[in-house]
């Protein structure tokens, strides 16, 4: 009896450690009795045994130490009550084996877990665990020798137990598990995005109300009544022009050269010398009227010692300036993001403080507040002043036109203005002499702005009352080819090529001009008159520099008379003699004027533009054409009229290369389209062998595929098509200057087709006026 007395002490012994090890905790920290309880204790009981575990009592302890000899007093008993004690001992000494072992296994699991600190105990630190250790309840042991009360409890324990497995009992990387075994960490996560989500639908939203504030707070003056049609307007409030930023010299180890020799320049030779030194590899400094006209202007400005040593040009040496502003250019293209920021964030801040002025109370755009820096004029074509110094301005060139009620512009410190005067009959804004030509230049509002606005609106209807009489005037013109007055011949043939032909009417140019001529100054050499040409008969053949020293060359059938009279005008006439010797400009826009008030040779080019792109978009425009159609349409009236007007351009350095690019993509797309092919005709078979829903919608998605990259080649070959055709013509300057823009917008409206495909920010903002007072059935 005392033998098994011993071994029965330590089993229990055993069984009080093995069920400490085994405790579990509540979420909350509070320790969890065991899910087995003896079926003699009744529920108050464990309640109460819990209640003292969890205050911390001192009354557990000695609860615990008490136990083993109320059982050595059981043990002292009869030898039959011995024996059924010993059977009892032993079943649940099996029980509690395998209870312990799992246990153990749990709790092994458990502190590998928290070693790793892969996974956060959820029930508390683990302090907190450790100090729980002892304090265990009499109810708490006695749980583990009966049956479970309930099969919640267990369910519970068990998802707690998954829980808390450490990432390597699956050979996991702890990173990977541990996204998905942290349910906070996911939470957070998702709750981060969609805040990051509401923020962004917020900021949109924002500058969409924006928008709308803005388009809503813009000035819609075109609804206001005109104030007379000589003033512009009763206040004009701005704050002068921007001026360029004086010259920085150059570094020490930059030096000019002459004739070998390193030479230091005053600041005002040596900025010069540094405008020709950026040239160095443009085709201007190759052409000796560039050169001439340089080296011409440079030398007045040199000292007289410089001027003394510097005496030709081809001794100058100007290659480590050059190297110099190259590298000062790669490095600017080199800048880092926040550099480019900072140089943004500069310019935002002169735009804010000089480009905008109160126009009448309202803020309006100023197009050109920067004036134009120093430097060599180049000039269009074989310009004879290419080459001479554009000088600086200063403050006492510029006059200023301002409100006599405003604040007037403060000139730069040191500086006054050439004067400052109150005309409100004029549109600009300051206003000085250039060198070059001797002409005024002026800082004008923006073309979005209110008085660029009107003047344009004034301009297309002027060109819209002209198709009201020019059937008359066209009669006219024809009755004058035959009066006996040969200056009243040459008028009525000069309008008829201004209105066939849109030419512009010309200006007499002094001698250092460029050679460019209009109608009324066109000589004798640019027209080549054939009998018969080309299968026509009476054709003129024209070549001559327009303007921009853009060439004009067509051959155009005229009407028998007319022909006759260009035989009677070049008769006896030499090659540099005027066609057209008996008017001038001023002479045929005053009889244009006469025919009809506010016409002149610019209106007729504007109306015959704006009449030629009205009846192409009626010709080529149909309503079963997609959008991209109906595009290609719209570039082609605008390049019948772009041919029309002349206005031609040299093809882009970058055609052949992004032609090449996008025909690569059209030939990529069409292999997509054979291989879409393919696995359509497979589907329809695959379909008929087998017809099912599912091969039926694969049959479809590949349908959809194909139709789908059909349309997207056709997108890539209409690109193609209107690249080409558009490589040498100019479509800008006829939308912009002689188009009526409420053609384009009626015609967007009636086909469905975005303003934004046809016109761009800038011109939007231009024709505001237009895009809001114009419906689908607007005619010009």
């Amino acid at each position: 009896m005392k033998l098994e007395k011993e071994k029965h002490d330590k089993r229990e012994k055993k069984k009080i450690k093995l069920s400490s090890k085994d405790r579990e905790k509540e979420p909350n920290g509070k320790h969890k009795p065991s899910s087995k309880v003896k079926q003699s204790d009744s529920p108050s009981a464990v309640s109460s045994s819990a209640v003292k575990c969890e205050a911390g009592d001192g009354d557990m302890h000695e609860d615990v130490k008490a136990d083993p000899s109320e059982r050595a007093q059981h043990d002292g008993h009869e030898k039959s009550g011995s024996l059924e004690i010993n059977n009892n001992i032993e079943k649940n000494n099996n029980k509690q084996k395998t209870q312990s072992k799992s246990s153990k296994e749990r709790h092994n699991r458990k502190e590998k877990s928290e070693q790793t600190a892969d996974v956060k105990p959820v029930d508390g630190d683990s302090n907190q665990a450790d100090e729980g250790q002892g304090c265990e309840s009499e109810a708490t042991r006695k749980q583990e020798t009966d049956e479970p009360q309930a099969a919640a409890p267990v369910k519970i324990k068990k998802k707690k137990v998954k829980d808390e497995k450490s990432p390597d009992d699956k050979n996991q990387p702890s990173g990977k598990k541990r996204k998905k075994q942290s349910p906070e960490h996911d939470k957070a996560e998702k709750s981060k995005n969609i805040e990051r989500d509401e923020d962004d639908k917020k900021k949109k939203k924002a500058k969409k109300e924006d928008k709308k504030d803005q388009e809503s707070d813009k000035w819609k003056w075109w609804e206001e009544g005109k104030l007379s049609d000589t003033q512009k307007w009763s206040s004009l409030e701005h704050k002068g022009p921007y001026f360029a930023p004086e010259y920085e010299p150059l570094p020490d180890n930059v030096c000019f050269c002459y004739d070998g020799q390193p030479v230091k320049l005053s600041p005002a030779t040596e900025e010069i010398a540094s405008f020709y030194a950026k040239m160095l590899d443009h085709e201007y400094t190759t052409k000796e009227v560039f050169q001439n006209n340089f080296f011409s202007d440079w030398k007045e400005e040199m000292t007289p010692k410089e001027s003394e040593l510097i005496q030709t040009l081809s001794k100058c040496d100007f290659s480590q300036i050059h190297k110099y502003f190259v590298e000062k250019s790669e490095e600017r293209k080199n800048m880092t993001k926040e550099e480019k920021q900072v140089l943004k964030d500069e310019a935002s801040r002169l735009t804010e403080e000089y480009g905008y002025c109160l126009l009448d109370g309202h803020r309006e755009k100023i197009g050109n507040f920067k004036l134009e820096p120093p430097g060599l004029f180049r000039g269009r074509g074989e310009h004879p002043k290419m080459g001479k110094l554009k000088k600086r301005i200063q403050p006492e060139d510029v006059a200023i036109n301002c409100s006599e009620n405003s604040k007037i512009p403060e000139p730069p410190a040191g500086h006054r203005w050439k004067r400052v005067q109150h005309d409100n009959t004029v549109t600009w804004l300051a206003s000085w002499l250039e060198n070059i030509h001797g002409r005024p230049k002026y800082i004008m509002l923006n073309p979005s702005s209110k008085l660029k606005g009107e003047k344009d609106w004034q301009k297309y209807e002027t060109a819209r009352r002209l198709k009201m009489r020019v059937n008359s005037i066209r009669k006219q013109y024809r009755r004058d080819w035959k009066s006996r007055e040969m200056k009243i011949r040459q008028r009525g043939v000069a309008i008829y090529f201004i209105d066939k032909l849109a030419l512009r009417a010309g200006n007499e140019k002094d001698d250092e001009s460029a050679d460019t001529v209009g109608c009324c100054s066109l000589r004798v050499e640019h027209i080549s008159l054939h009998r018969r040409l080309d299968g026509q008969e009476y054709v003129v053949e024209f070549d001559f520099l327009g303007k921009d020293s853009i060439r004009y060359y067509n051959k155009v059938p005229v009407e028998k008379q007319v022909f006759k009279n260009l035989k009677l005008f070049i008769k006896y006439k030499d090659p540099e003699d005027d066609l057209f010797d008996r008017i001038t400009t001023i002479n045929l826009n005053k009889t244009l004027n006469e025919s009809m008030s506010g016409l002149t040779a610019k209106v007729f080019r504007t109306y015959n533009a704006s009449t030629t792109l009205q009846d192409q978009l009626n010709k080529l425009t149909t309503e079963d054409m997609t959008v991209e159609e109906k595009i290609l349409s719209y570039n082609r009236a605008n390049r019948a009229v772009a041919i029309l007007c002349n206005h031609q351009r040299a093809a882009p350095k970058t055609f052949e290369k992004s032609m090449q690019l996008l025909q690569e993509k059209i030939q990529k797309k069409k292999e997509q389209i054979e291989e879409a092919k393919k696995e359509l005709k497979e589907a329809k078979k695959a379909h008929k062998d087998a017809p099912s829903d599912k091969s039926k919608k694969l049959l479809e998605k590949k349908e959809k595929a194909v139709q789908r990259l059909s349309e997207q080649l056709k997108k890539l070959q209409l690109q193609e098509t209107d690249r080409e055709e558009n490589k040498v013509i100019a479509l800008g300057t006829s939308k912009l200057n002689y188009l009526d823009p409420r053609i384009t917008v009626a015609w967007c409206k009636k086909h469905q087709v975005p303003i934004e495909k046809i016109y761009n920010k800038t011109q939007r903002d231009k024709f505001a006026w237009a895009i809001d007072m114009t419906d689908e059935n607007f005619q010009f």
